[in-house]
């Protein structure tokens, strides 16, 4: 160790070496960055990346060793033979570009760093003494070959270790990497330095002069800096397009495309941020879920390309009325939340009554005003919740309790909301299991002609017998079966099981199935009906389907179409309720229904009601202009029914004439007979119809 530490105090330029060092060090920190960008990479980038690494580190090992070379004093004249110069630079770039890439690209994590280092140790080894053929010296040199071993083996050790820890990937890989490789270059280099003996025969040196060996030296750490500056260079430009990139995907990854206000994942991370500083300072933070009430009719009307105009105008009405601390985020397709934090009560009914007219203002897009509206649901941190998960899914809540009601625009969350929805949950669990379990039944309700009071057909109507809660009403389940998509396999169900039945029936009256719009829009449905008739063996005349005007809308191209391949079976259709969708007029000139009902709504004012009068009277008159027949729902009293029949309406259907009953009922009444027995029905009731 005094031999190497006396070589380099007495033979050696200090300047030179400091140089040297200078050269060694800064080249193995960017030769260890460039490392760990090829091992971060995959594909052929890779290769680029480990052929930059070879060149700066070869550039590192070659330039710090002449460097050091050209600060050695032996004290005889020296030259350098150019050929073995240069082989001694493609001897580091060769052994560097093997070993690292070994060392990088092996899959084994430990051979790997421990093959490359050592060829990479090797490397430098060859470099140096290959280097050292090309001095030349008038004088007879010697070596000690215990420091040429001593120092190859630290060559090789610490070019292990320095692999080793860059392909740890840790945050301080290329530091360390770069430490332990510039130690492998200077070990190297002093130790077998060291080794050098010189007899010498001739006084005097071509770089006698000290300062023409200082230009040279300068000269050639000025190359390597250029190299190795060069790759320094890359590795910074490739950081900051990869900043750049991640920067820019991070962006979109929290921005919604279409409105450009953040989207659910950013405002998730902003409202955990502002639980804490609520949490901090001791405040309030209201969380507000925005539903848009009439969104779908503007995509049914007007198609998607203005709905997403639509929204796009209402995103920046709303990011204008922001204050400090507010903010709105799209969560869905038309949903929206929004966030505001607040000392007093009265903060927050400034920013609702900010919000509402902003919703509720029409939006103008392509000459035409689209009127908008929306439901809000609003909870308040920490009454309602301290955690971000609770604190959106109570808005949410209270949201769809005042979509729920027509009357309530802005709701504030209850805890008793919280035991509706696990009720509706537990109710939707069971409905999944309901026809599996028998528990569906068909009621049947008698339409009869107004003008002789004779039974014309029946409407099938759903009921559920829950095992415990007894009937449950179809109001209660039948939203529950089209949210959850269960409506498919019940409405099938009802279908066939309907046309099962009427086949039984004597006399052969018409059977009426309401069809719902997820039915409508979702199944095959021409292809069903066609299916069912043919299992059943029910004629197609019999059967008698029936949709709302809002069934229709959702894509009025479609719907026609399916309803001319229904009609083509011979089935027929019939347009419920009536005077309460969107443009009835237009509706029944474009579709080819068969028989109109008349909303509940109207007939139940017929008789105290002058308006109410005139539109049924207008209807029938329609009715007949189209040659189309009118049924009226809901007729409960005579005065209703003789009303009608002094208006001329064709057919009826309510309370008066007949309650829904179960089929055992009506056969039991005699109002049926049954042609064959049905699998539900006991021997008694079949031999009595």
């Amino acid at each position: 160790m005094m031999t190497v530490v006396g070589c380099i105090a007495h033979q050696h330029d200090p300047w030179l070496v400091l140089l040297s060092l200078f050269v060694c060090v800064a080249g193995s920190w960017v030769t260890a960055r460039l490392f760990g960008r090829a091992t971060a990479v995959e594909g052929p980038l890779q290769f680029g990346w480990y052929f930059l690494t070879s060149v700066s580190a070869a550039a590192s090992v070659w330039s710090a060793h002449f460097v050091a070379i050209l600060g050695f004093e032996p004290g005889v004249p020296v030259s350098f033979d150019p050929v073995m110069t240069i082989v001694s630079l493609l001897v580091a770039m060769a052994g560097c570009a093997v070993g690292l890439t070994v060392a990088g690209h092996w899959r084994s994590r430990t051979a790997g760093p421990l093959a490359g280092g050592v060829v990479v140790g090797l490397a430098i080894a060859s470099m140096h003494y290959t280097g050292m053929l090309a001095y030349r010296i008038s004088g007879i040199s010697h070596w000690d070959r215990s420091y040429v071993v001593a120092s190859i083996a630290l060559s090789v050790v610490l070019s292990v270790i320095a692999m080793r820890r860059g392909t740890r990937g840790d945050q301080g890989a290329s530091r360390y990497m770069g430490l332990w490789l510039a130690f492998a270059i200077a070990a190297l280099h002093f130790t077998a330095m060291a080794a050098f003996r010189i007899d010498i025969i001739q006084a005097g040196s071509t770089f006698s002069d000290p300062g023409t060996r200082h230009a040279f030296a300068l000269a050639v750490a000025g190359m390597a800096i250029v190299v190795v500056s060069t790759g320094l260079v890359s590795w910074i430009i490739d950081d900051r397009l990869r900043t750049e990139s991640i920067e820019g995907l991070h962006r979109m990854a929290l921005t919604d495309n279409l409105t450009g206000l953040p989207n659910r994942l950013a405002f998730g991370e902003r409202l955990a941020h502002e639980i804490g500083v609520a949490r901090n300072r001791g405040g309030q933070l209201a969380v507000i879920g925005i539903d848009l009430d009439r969104f779908k009719e503007i995509n049914d009307l007007r198609g998607h390309q203005a709905g997403d105009e639509v929204l796009r105008a209402l995103a920046d009405r709303m990011t204008m009325l922001l204050r400090a601390g507010e903010s709105i985020a799209r969560v869905g397709g038309d949903e929206f939340v929004a966030l505001k934090p607040f000392d007093t009560r009265a903060d927050l009914t400034d920013f609702l009554s900010r919000l509402e007219p902003a919703l509720f203002a029409p939006v103008r897009h392509d000459d035409w005003d689209f009127p908008l509206g929306a439901s809000l649901g609003v909870a308040i941190y920490p009454q309602d919740g301290v955690l971000p998960g609770p604190l959106l899914n109570n808005a949410d809540l209270a949201m769809y309790r005042a979509k729920a009601d027509p009357l309530t625009t802005v709701c504030f969350y209850e805890a008793g909301m919280d035991e509706l929805a696990r009720e509706r949950l537990h109710l939707a669990a069971d409905l999944r299991d309901a026809l599996a379990r028998n528990q569906l039944r068909l009621h049947y309700q008698v339409q009869t002609s107004v003008s002789t009071g004779r039974p014309i057909g029946y409407e099938a109507l759903l009921r559920w017998e829950h095992p415990e809660r007894g009937l449950i009403p179809p109001a209660e389940f039948i939203p529950l079966a089209e949210e959850s998509g269960l409506i498919l396999p019940i409405g099938e169900w009802v279908l066939r099981e309907a046309c099962a039945q009427a086949t039984s029936w004597a006399p052969p009256y018409n059977v009426a199935v309401n069809l719902s719009a997820v039915q409508f829009a979702h199944s095959d449905l021409p292809a069903l009906v066609e299916q069912v008739l043919a299992e059943t063996g029910l004629t197609p005349e019999r059967l008698e389907l029936e949709l709302t005007e809002s069934t229709i809308f959702a894509d009025r191209d479609r719907s026609l179409q399916t309803l001319r391949r229904i009609k083509a079976l011979g089935v027929t259709i019939a347009l419920d309720d009536f005077g309460t969708g969107y443009s009835s007029l237009d509706t029944l000139r474009s579709f080819p229904f068969d028989k109109i009902k008349l909303d509940r709504s109207f007939t139940s004012e017929v008789v105290s009601s002058p308006q109410a009068t005139a539109i049924i009277r207008a209807v029938l008159a329609l009715g007949k202009s189209l040659g189309i027949p009118v049924l009226a729902e809901g007729i409960e009293t005579a005065d209703q029914l003789q009303m009608l029949e002094d208006e001329g309406c064709d057919e009826a259907q309510g309370f008066l004439m007949g309650r829904p009953v179960p089929l055992r009922q009506i056969v039991e009444s005699g109002q049926l007979t049954l042609t064959h027995c049905l699998a539900e029905f006991t021997p008694s009731v079949c031999q009595a119809s």
